[in-house]
């Protein structure tokens, strides 16, 4: 199946209702996820839609979105709930690599999904709190490994960079709190890497070459909220940093200056991970157990998506060949992950 002639997005898709088609998985648990509960991506060979996800014994499942069908399973891959995996093409190793996270055990694992190699455990990470998100880092052509470390309290704490040896190359400085969610910003612009995390204080980004604190995007509020999730919109005349948050609202800020540009109420409930449709379009998963569209630049909410049982956690889109643009999203605990198409 050729996945390079699937056509690419069109805003005209929103004038059309989403709604389910089918629920692709029977045996899909997520807990607790600020990241990405599952993932999906194109196979370095162009070959595979992979969905990788796990269940609630701890296993690892690979999905082909496109045979609908399951491939492998990978028993007991971890001791406990498996929380958030990434994913990073390996074009010089021609493979896929997955780390998956335990967070409750604060551990590591990175696989090659493509022939369920397993290559690395990173272990005790946190040895005070919860590990929830990691991310993969692809600094002049070697690849490492970014945790995110929450603290159970305020207290001083280290973001932590790994090879894929899993030998610890370096420690940033990363206190209040420590972080929820973790990511890596790459300004090509200005040729400089940055580090953004979200925690129960504020939202954060660091200079990852000089290992010190960039800006702290925080509206001074008296009250503590999870700041769970985070994206980065790169527009011409602005790079702006989005973040969902427990009270009910998205935040952008511009990232560079730190100035607080525009609030958005979505729900009376908390927000979990989003996904940029566009550089105008926001995806949104909500604890009502709705999926919010916003159009960004009006702030308004232009669809919801009703058809979880529980909160949703995590939201993907692919291009399938037969369906074209398609969402992939997940609810909490054993509430299944889901295909919604668009109706013409």
């Amino acid at each position: 199946m050729d996945l390079k002639k699937i056509p690419k997005y069109n805003d005209k898709i929103f004038d059309k209702k989403f709604e389910i088609f089918q629920n692709i998985t029977k045996d899909s648990y997520a807990i607790n996820s600020s990241d990405n509960s599952f993932n999906v991506f194109k196979s370095i060979n162009n070959e595979i839609l992979y969905l990788i996800y796990a269940n609630d014994i701890f296993s690892i499942i690979s999905y082909d979105l496109i045979e609908n069908k399951k491939l492998n399973e990978i028993k007991n891959a971890h001791n406990t709930n498996i929380t958030s995996f990434n994913h990073y093409p390996d074009n010089i190793n021609k493979r896929d690599l997955i780390i998956s996270i335990s967070g409750y055990t604060n551990n590591i694992k990175l696989w090659n999904i493509n022939n369920l190699e397993f290559l690395l455990n990173i272990e005790n990470i946190n040895s005070s709190g919860y590990l929830l998100s990691a991310c993969f880092f692809n600094n002049n052509n070697l690849i490492y490994i970014i945790s995110s470390n929450l603290l159970l309290k305020e207290g001083p704490n280290q973001i932590k960079i790994f090879d894929l040896n899993g030998k610890k190359i370096k420690e940033i400085e990363d206190n209040d709190y420590g972080a929820f969610f973790i990511d890596i910003y790459s300004d090509n612009k200005l040729s400089k890497n940055y580090i953004v995390t979200s925690n129960v204080n504020c939202v954060k980004s660091y200079n990852y070459d000089e290992n010190q604190l960039y800006h702290k995007y925080n509206d001074n509020s008296k009250e503590l909220y999870c700041h769970y999730n985070i994206k980065i919109n790169e527009k011409v005349d602005i790079i702006e940093i989005i973040e969902s948050c427990e009270d009910g609202h998205i935040r952008i800020w511009d990232f560079h200056y730190g100035y607080l540009l525009k609030i958005i109420k979505v729900s009376n409930e908390g927000l979990n991970t989003m996904y940029l449709w566009n550089n105008d379009y926001l995806f949104v998963c909500c604890n009502d157990k709705s999926i919010k569209l916003i159009d960004l630049k009006n702030g308004k909410i232009i669809k919801e998506l009703i058809g979880h049982k529980k909160r949703v956690l995590t939201i993907k889109k692919i291009n399938h060949f037969k369906f074209g643009e398609c969402l992939i999203s997940q609810g909490d605990y054993n509430d299944q992950i889901k295909m919604w198409i668009y109706n013409n």
